[in-house]
């Protein structure tokens, strides 16, 4: 993930990064004596435990091709680079870093803490640090006592592989940009009117045909079972937990032109490769619908070991109020059958969502008070709620009028409008107990490419994981900004394509 660098490069500031250019913000940081220096003698110590030992491997290869050290990965001796998972204050995902001159510790008492200290250790660090060819450093982090837990325990990312499909790697890709910020769900939206993209043995035609196009034409494509698994692992290795979505009964065009009797007419439709929505609908009156369904979900659970499983429900224009709610009934049921919870778009709560669903909220400052009501009133009635408000953090809208990408329906979204938001107070009436957290979704529609994804993720993706991960105590455009602007050399060093936002202070070349 990183970009070759030629030539002689200009020595690093002989000074630490300053603490207050971390992203997402911690709970609470402090400075303290002398920084550590990492060198040619540095070793990464690590507990005798297989978590503890691979997250020290993970941050020996980020570390290693930059400062040219062998940085050796050790359970023995002292100093240096110590990676320690012990009990203690931290919750399953917080974290201490405590630096100085003779090393830093990371202490944390689950494996996903240990991970995120790692993340900010790295945003402590040259922005160099992240290339992959030798860099002059010198690599000093500043003294510093750093306590950090998130304020939401979902922080999610969703990509949507069905308008546009992309590979095994590029999701990979993906995925480490995610973990970079702390994001901790990765949402595949994985069938929709354009494209199916999961093998399904007992309906085989779903991937075969149902995935062999996307918006515009072109190859489409689908990941085999295998390839499926490769991503949740990989996923899971960056502490990512994967939560895969079958959007029905709308959104299922592939599905019904792939099999006919999902018809009610008993007549597939052709492929599909536009971009509008709201015209397809699984036949909720047959049998067989039910059939598929659960066929689809028992094997998608099978591969899933997350706790989660999306059914989508989101613009089922095609269906009447009383089928999707009766849809609903029989499908839910389902989804606990094979020991997941499940996920739903928001207009799941117009149905009767089953005990410990939840709801994924998508609609706009302005959508109607009856619609929030609706969704408020299922918060309270013990739905959780996780926010993904178009006009704030779908990341496939243009930033302005002349954005080359994405799309305007719910408006422009500028930096500053996808950060100054409190999930706490968003939606009136729910209860903040029932606020699970934030997800930032990105639609395919106009995106073909790594490149695309990055530019429309990039900077607005590290603002939602700022908004799902620190306290609202933290929360102040103008501090953040700052903090923002010290990523973009990082991003660059990543070879991360990104918006150069003017709201946001880039540093100059």
């Amino acid at each position: 993930m990183g970009v070759s660098v030629t030539g002689a490069a200009p020595a690093q500031a002989a000074s630490p990064s300053p603490l207050d250019r971390v992203v997402p913000a911690p709970a609470s940081a402090t400075a303290s004596g002398s920084p550590y220096r990492i060198t040619r003698d540095t070793h990464i110590r690590v507990d005798d435990s297989r978590e503890s030992r691979r997250i020290g491997e993970y941050l020996a290869t980020v570390l290693r091709p930059s400062t040219g050290y062998r940085l050796p990965v050790t359970a023995h001796g002292g100093g240096g680079i110590q990676l320690r998972l012990t009990k203690g204050p931290y919750g399953a995902e917080g974290y201490r870093l405590d630096s100085g001159s003779k090393g830093v510790t990371i202490t944390a008492a689950q494996p996903a803490g240990l991970f995120h200290g790692v993340q900010t250790l790295r945003q402590l660090l040259p922005a160099a640090v992240e290339k992959d060819s030798v860099q002059p450093g010198p690599w000093l982090v500043a003294g510093a006592t750093i306590k950090d837990t998130p304020r939401y325990g979902w922080r999610g990312a969703m990509l949507d592989v069905s308008r546009h499909f992309f590979t095994v790697d590029q999701v990979k890709r993906y995925v480490d940009q995610l973990a970079a910020y702390k994001i901790n769900k990765l949402h595949l939206h994985l069938s929709d009117d354009q494209g199916w993209r999961i093998a399904i043995d007992s309906w085989p035609r779903l991937a075969a045909y149902g995935g062999s196009t996307q918006v515009g034409g072109g190859p489409g494509g689908h990941y085999t079972k295998a390839d499926y698994k490769e991503i949740v692992r990989y996923a899971s290795s960056r502490y990512l937990e994967v939560v895969p979505e079958i959007d029905m009964p709308g959104h299922t065009n592939a599905a019904l032109a792939s099999y006919a009797e999902l018809n009610c007419d008993g007549v597939a439709p052709p492929l599909y490769t536009g971009t509008d929505v709201g015209f397809s609908s699984l036949c909720v009156g047959k049998d067989i619908t039910y059939d598929f369904v659960d066929d689809v979900i028992r094997e998608l659970a099978a591969l899933t070991p997350g706790k989660y499983l999306h059914i989508g429900g989101d613009e089922a224009h095609s269906t009447s109020h009383e089928d999707y709610v009766k849809f609903m009934d029989r499908v839910q049921p389902l989804v606990a059958k094979y020991g997941k919870t499940v996920v739903g778009w928001h207009q799941l709560t117009g149905a009767t969502p089953a005990k410990g669903a939840i709801a994924q909220y998508w609609g706009l400052d302005d959508t109607s008070a009856q619609e929030k009501a609706q969704v408020a009133k299922a918060a309270q009635n013990g739905t959780g709620i996780v926010l993904s408000p178009a006009d704030r953090i779908y990341l496939d809208m243009k930033y302005t009028a002349d954005t080359p990408l994405g799309l305007d329906w719910a408006g422009l979204v500028e930096v500053k409008r996808s950060y100054d938001w409190d999930p706490g107070n968003y939606l009136p009436g729910a209860p903040a107990s029932a606020i699970w957290g934030v997800e930032a979704p990105l639609w395919t529609e106009t995106i073909t490419k790594s490149a695309d994804i990055e530019y429309m993720a990039f900077p607005r993706l590290a603002g939602v994981a700022e908004l799902g991960w620190s306290p609202a105590s933290t929360h102040d455009w103008e501090a953040y900004k700052v903090r923002l602007a010290a990523q973009g050399p990082r991003w660059e060093a990543l070879g991360i394509s990104y918006y150069r936002s003017p709201q946001v202070p880039w540093p100059t070349a």
